[in-house]
């Protein structure tokens, strides 16, 4: 492996690397450097990627080590999401009202608050699913985990978004009768 394959398969992986750095610690400028420390140790590392498996797999599986072992990593607290992202669902153009869009930027910051609020282990393998579309294989390999592990962490986290958002949407509690 050389620096020419490492740039040819990473630097296009900067930009889900960064949007799972900054899910992870809640903070552009920690997002940055957590991005940065992983190119390094990756780069550095290129001796150790196994040719013909995942490299973007095994990127991400560096950043998340990287953040586990941070000081932020350590911490697992809570994180807020800073930016409001609209919804990149194609809509006809007759039914954009000013309602309309407000309900979708306060949707999106209810379903960006839900995910900021479960706790770490359950985030990134959202994030890793429907983010960044990895399969369930590319996120055992990321979590260093069994494949039924991320799917029962999938499931639960699944459920753990929808208890929040029933509560967020309702005020009641998910389980009241």
């Amino acid at each position: 492996m050389d620096a020419e394959f490492f740039e040819g398969a990473a630097l296009p992986l900067f930009d889900q690397l960064y949007n799972l750095a900054h899910w992870l610690t809640g903070d552009r400028t920690d997002a940055e450097d957590l991005v940065q420390e992983t190119y390094a140790k990756a780069l550095k590392g290129i001796e150790s990627f196994q040719e013909g498996t995942n490299f973007r797999a095994w990127m991400c599986r560096i950043l998340r080590n990287t953040f586990l072992t941070s000081r932020s990593g350590l911490k697992v607290q809570k994180t807020v999401f800073l930016d409001d992202e609209e919804s990149d669902a194609a809509v006809p153009a007759h039914s954009i009202t000013p309602e309309f869009i407000a309900l979708q930027v306060e949707n999106s910051q209810l379903v960006i608050n839900a995910i900021a609020a479960l706790p770490i282990i359950y985030r990134e393998v959202v994030l890793l699913c429907d983010v960044d579309e990895l399969s369930y294989k590319e996120i055992a390999q990321v979590l260093a985990v069994p494949i039924g592990t991320v799917m029962s962490r999938l499931s639960r986290a699944r459920n753990l978004l929808k208890q929040a958002l029933i509560v967020q949407t309702t005020g009641r509690s998910p389980y009241a009768v």
